[in-house]
């Protein structure tokens, strides 16, 4: 049995290992900063696998990378424990148990119909998702927020994205975020030279997917194809984490493709709040309804969308981990990260009003996304029971 070394040099075996993944999984409910504390609890205080200031510097690498941060922070630990193959199986065991919840809630609508139970049960789930999107919305901008430039970007990334909603709008927006805090710097010599030799392979395999699944979506005219391109571009765009992708997904798959009602995409939404593990497994619950039909077809494009969006984010670990050492040195990336992190904070507080004109201003709605902006402020209410506690009211009244 392959065994890997923590830091007081006991052998600890792979499946230890894995099995501490496992427990992480378990308990990482709301968020990548709520994430963090689970793996520092379990990763580096009871376990030791690395020090504190080497899972700060996993962080700060998994941050200024595109894709799910935290996911990409806990499949960076495996691979400095035990390479790249240690590296999938933590992605692994750290999504598919989430992967899988969310792609039976795909099937939720279509099962209420089938039982003949009113899908008005349902109907506060929407109003809380909003209330969880305006709290994020609220906590990245405290933290994003540090001059006149970066409230002006988060301005900027909030109107813009309110008022031009198509697809191309988003990666154009961070974009433009981060070219502003670089060309506004004071910092001199932020992109010197260092010394690199990445494993060029998996970026190209990065690339090579990307335009290739573009392509193969155009000229097939394949569902299942369109959706897997769909979520690997949310993959490979999105800065931040599971909040910051629900602007681009609920654009592309209810305003512009019409794959589903947002009514239903909300409710996918507020219920992986109260589920644990990487919020990027909503991407199951979203692919599953864009394919809704047959079974076996709703479950290919449930698996489609959890490859395509967790695809990209496993490739640029591979091939960005192993010259770690020397490019956190590049300080010119750090600064583009804050113009981005800034609008991204925009892009959040624009889709909470987007989503709550679709979900609709009524007494109840308002009240219901009040209640639970107090709870997850104040954090007197666990996420799972503040999720459950909607549902049972959405029934019962």
């Amino acid at each position: 049995m392959k065994v890997l070394k923590p830091n007081k040099g006991e052998s600890t075996s792979w499946r230890s290992f894995l099995w501490d993944i496992f427990i992480c999984s378990l308990g990482a409910f709301g968020g990548p900063e709520a994430h963090y504390g689970i793996f520092t609890d379990q990763l580096v205080t009871k376990k030791q696998y690395l020090s504190e200031e080497e899972l700060v510097e996993l962080i700060a690498l998994c941050s200024i990378l595109p894709g799910p941060s935290s996911t990409q922070t806990i499949v960076a630990v495996g691979h400095k424990k035990g390479g790249p193959l240690l590296a999938l199986l933590t992605m692994l065991v750290w999504s598919l148990p989430v992967l899988t919840l969310m792609t039976l809630f795909s099937f939720l609508y279509a099962f209420l119909d089938r039982m003949q139970f009113s899908q008005d049960g349902l109907r506060y789930i929407g109003p809380m998702a909003v209330g969880f999107i305006m709290v994020a919305a609220l906590r990245i901008g405290k933290k994003v927020i540090s001059d006149r430039i970066t409230v002006s970007l988060l301005i900027f990334g909030a109107v813009t994205t309110f008022f031009f909603r198509q697809a191309w709008v988003f990666p154009f927006v961070l974009i433009i975020g981060g070219l502003v805090t670089v060309l506004t710097s004071k910092q001199k010599k932020i992109w010197y030279r260092v010394k690199l030799n990445p494993p060029w392979i998996y970026f190209f395999a990065f690339i090579i997917i990307a335009v290739g699944s573009i392509v193969l979506a155009i000229f097939t005219n394949s569902t299942l194809l369109s959706i897997f391109e769909s979520f690997y571009r949310y993959g490979y765009l999105v800065f931040g984490g599971g909040q910051v992708v629900i602007p681009f997904m609920f654009s592309d798959l209810v305003e512009i493709n019409g794959f589903m009602r947002a009514d239903e995409f909300l409710t996918g939404y507020g219920l992986v709040q109260g589920m644990p593990g990487p919020m990027f497994s909503f991407s199951a619950y979203a692919g599953g309804l864009a394919g809704q039909g047959a079974p076996l077809y709703q479950i290919a494009s449930a698996i489609a969308a959890g490859i395509g969006i967790f695809l990209p984010g496993l490739l640029l670990i591979y091939f960005v981990y192993p010259v770690w050492e020397n490019l956190k040195k590049i300080q010119g990336i750090k600064v583009s990260l804050k113009g981005v992190n800034a609008v991204a904070g925009g892009l959040i507080a624009a889709s909470a009003l987007i989503i709550m004109q679709s979900n609709g201003f009524a007494i109840d709605n308002v009240i219901i996304m009040m209640i639970t902006i107090l709870a997850l402020y104040t954090k007197k209410v666990p996420a799972p029971l503040l999720v459950l506690g909607v549902i049972l009211v959405g029934f019962l009244f």
